[in-house]
């Protein structure tokens, strides 16, 4: 199998688009074409993952985090980061990130922490601006539903849980020809008259080749006239962080312990206890003290995230309880996302898990 096909398959997942403008997912190490015959899947990429996969025979790490951050002005192994590109080379072996645009789907990594705290109805807790678009085209009658069918196949007209969503307008259309046309229908040179539907759709930003791509191989028109507007609508799927609700409130302190068993860790760092049941959840995994007021703003009463330094506790204001478990705890269970999604989609591709804690924070 090709590195494209993997990729491709979590890019529709989790579009390079949504990343933040600091990060750098993607391949890394490696060629799209580049034949692999398994993938080792890890939080981070390090010279240790790197000869776990050499070991086991992988071909590919995908990592939550990517190895190149800043730019790269040379390859001596000064640095651990150099030393894993030296031996990625060296072996052949495949470098893919999957990072803050995993963080932005709801269906990513800030899923993985609700489902192991017990969360429902999840919900993103402060949606991306500018990723929704409505395409406006104008095709003849009797091939509306050949176009309505090649949109919605190529992922447009989804609104939350409905899919092939539009709008659709019957009227009439005018257009001559000129010189060296080939019209569809009428005679170069005079007006033609026509029954047309003016079909709206929504897509997601990203989708915007695709959709576009898929919608003029479906029109019959030499020159198809289309308009495409952005939207101020918020996209109910993408944004960051996540809240969600226990099934029935619990006491803080039961609902902490929950978190330290789900996790794994000994002992967290949390702001004042308040006294009031548990029953709203938000969570943001990795770095999300900049979530601190949106959380509290949402009616959260506990809000689980990492990398809280002391100033930013302030910000819970005595209003909601904010838990830092741990940038390591809070992502570890991404591996096993990531590995879910890679056989429910590529049954007969091997994706391992890593056996490498790459965790560089250690507690007594």
């Amino acid at each position: 199998m090709k590195i494209s096909d993997i990729t491709t398959l979590l890019e529709s997942w989790a579009p390079p688009a949504l990343q933040e403008d600091y990060d750098n997912s993607g391949l890394q190490v490696g060629t799209p074409d580049q034949e692999v015959r398994a993938a080792l899947i890890a939080l981070d990429c390090t010279e240790e993952v790197v000869a776990e996969a050499v070991r086991r025979g992988c071909d590919l790490v995908i990592a939550h985090h990517p190895v190149i951050f800043r730019g790269i002005k040379s390859l001596t192994g000064r640095t651990g980061v150099e030393r894993t590109l030296l031996a990625a080379i060296r072996h052949n072996v495949a470098i893919y990130a999957i990072h803050t645009n995993l963080d932005n789907v709801i269906s990513g990594v800030n899923a993985e922490i609700a489902a192991r705290l017990g969360l429902q109805d999840l919900r993103v807790l402060d949606p991306k601006p500018h990723q929704l678009r409505k395409l406006v085209v104008f095709v003849p009658h009797a091939h509306a539903e050949a176009v309505r069918s090649a949109l919605f196949g190529a992922g447009a007209g989804r609104i939350g849980a409905y899919d092939e969503c539009s709008y659709n307008l019957t009227g009439e259309g005018t257009f001559r020809g000129g010189e060296g046309t080939n019209a569809f229908v009428g005679t170069k040179g005079e007006r033609h008259t026509g029954p047309e539907t003016r079909i709206e759709t929504v897509f997601h930003a990203p989708l915007e080749r695709t959709v576009l791509a898929a919608m003029l191989r479906a029109h019959p028109y030499e020159e198809v006239a289309y308009d495409i507007y952005p939207l101020a609508n918020t996209h109910p799927g993408v944004g960051s962080g996540a809240i969600g609700r226990l099934s029935e409130p619990m006491d803080e302190e039961a609902f902490l312990d929950r978190v330290k068993e789900a996790f794994g860790v000994p002992a967290l760092k949390h702001t004042a206890l308040r006294g009031r049941p548990v029953e709203q959840v938000a969570v943001c995994g990795g770095s999300g003290a900049f979530l601190i007021g949106r959380a509290r703003a949402a009616g959260a009463d506990v809000f689980v995230t990492a990398d809280v330094k002391y100033h930013e506790f302030f910000g819970a204001e005595g209003q909601l309880v904010v838990a830092d478990i741990g940038h390591y705890e809070s992502e570890q269970f991404t591996m096993h996302l990531l590995q879910r999604q890679l056989r429910d989609k590529l049954p007969t591709f091997a994706a391992h898990l890593t056996e490498t804690v790459s965790n560089p924070v250690h507690v007594r």
